[in-house]
């Protein structure tokens, strides 16, 4: 039986594996700890999924509760996507902040799967890795 809780302590080492059991650790920095720890510690709003107190889903947001909740990372473990666990996750987010709209940037191999469970796609959507870029 999965049970879902919000947890204000996730370990890094075992959000690390979880990552990597769900791919969406080839787009963190899984070999930078530091930086695990600190996304980690910097979210305000980490929901879990566990199957007998085995990690096996995570969602990690970033919520002023009010008017916008950012879910940076929606992980699944493979063997465990296709239950519902996902829907799950982000339907628990929303409950954690009604008043504010939920907002994620879907990975590349789960861009089909937000507009089956519901979720509406936004067009104006733009990312800055580099300020120097900035003109």
């Amino acid at each position: 039986m999965i049970t879902y809780q919000i947890e204000q302590q996730l370990d890094a080492a075992a959000f690390t594996d979880l990552l990597i059991r769900s791919t969406l650790g080839e787009r963190r920095p899984i070999d930078n700890p530091s930086r695990i720890n600190k996304m980690l510690q910097h979210a305000n709003l980490i929901i879990t999924a566990r199957d007998n107190g085995q990690l096996v889903g995570v969602a990690r947001s970033l919520s002023d509760f009010a008017f916008c909740t950012y879910l940076s990372d929606l992980a699944v473990d493979e063997a465990y996507q296709k239950q519902g666990i996902g829907r799950e996750l982000i339907r628990r987010t929303k409950i954690e902040s009604p008043d504010a709209r939920l907002i994620l940037l879907a990975a590349p191999k789960a861009i089909h799967y937000y507009p089956k469970i519901g979720m509406s796609q936004w067009e104006h959507c733009y990312t800055l890795d580099n300020p120097e870029k900035l003109v």
